[in-house]
């Protein structure tokens, strides 16, 4: 059998592929960590946007495990969140990023998206003032089925965009996603409409980290990677960031790979 090529390009954008899971998530977790030293090596802190979902379970693990992470050092933003949504909820990001990464590795800020807001506008405004007040070092990322990064939507990402957080209503394809996560009972329940960061903010990040394992990634890393850089597939933007690596693991690499022969 043909061994997997561990590296490759896609445009400007890096590929990683790592055959186990596993593996994927401590490699994407050694090289942060690598990164962040070599960031707080030059400087007093260092700003972080993580992800949620279950793309970023093990990764956020393994990145726990790295001992020589200053995160007293680091400030930390998240990439989006449902509106409406209290953060004791269950589907909550603020709630998944406060249990799985704050309260284990007490990082010196971390700043919520208050999704529970009572003026939307506003926070969209606060948050976007806190994004500016200092470089974006590093920004984690998944896919979305649909090709969405954070809930910049095919419908509503602009690569263009002149907001650096805005408030988008989620395709019912992001939904149904939420439900098949476990997040919801039924799609009824779940958000019509979310805060996200935009293109342009995740893309002004220093170094962007993306991870996309898993069979049903598959055909969306394929119109990723083999389509057309355009708005309908989000995530190929990424494709024009030299800082960006995307990190596959066999079974989300399969279809694209194909296509290449």
């Amino acid at each position: 059998m043909k061994s997997l090529p561990q590296q490759l390009t896609a445009d400007q954008l890096s590929v990683r592929i790592e055959p186990i899971p596993a593996l994927l998530a401590s490699q994407a977790a050694q090289m942060v960590g690598t990164y962040l030293q070599s960031c707080l090596r030059q400087q007093e802190f260092a700003t972080v946007v993580l992800a949620t979902g279950n793309s970023q379970l093990q990764f956020l693990d393994e990145l726990m495990r790295l001992e020589a992470l200053d995160w007293s050092r680091l400030i930390c933003f998240h990439l989006d969140e449902y509106l409406g949504i209290a953060p004791e909820h269950p589907a909550s990001f603020r709630r998944y990023l406060h249990e799985r990464v704050e309260c284990r590795a007490r990082p010196g800020q971390f700043h919520y998206l208050q999704g529970d807001a009572l003026e939307p506008l506003a926070e969209c405004d606060r948050y976007a003032q806190l994004l500016r007040s200092r470089p974006i070092d590093l920004c984690c990322l998944g896919i979305g089925d649909n090709g969405h990064l954070a809930f910049n939507e095919p419908n509503v990402a602009n690569f263009q965009d002149p907001y650096a957080v805005k408030l988008v209503k989620l395709a019912a394809t992001t939904r149904q996603q939420q439900v098949n996560s476990g997040l919801f009972p039924a799609i009824a329940a779940v958000p019509t409409y979310a805060f996200t960061l935009s293109i342009p903010s995740i893309c002004a990040a220093k170094q962007i980290v993306c991870l996309a394992p898993g069979r049903h990634k598959a055909e969306i890393v394929r119109q990723m990677l083999r389509g057309p850089i355009h708005p309908g597939c989000p995530a190929s933007v990424l494709r024009t960031q030299a800082q960006a690596t995307l990190f596959l693991d066999a079974e989300a690499a399969e279809l694209f790979l194909h296509s290449a022969i």
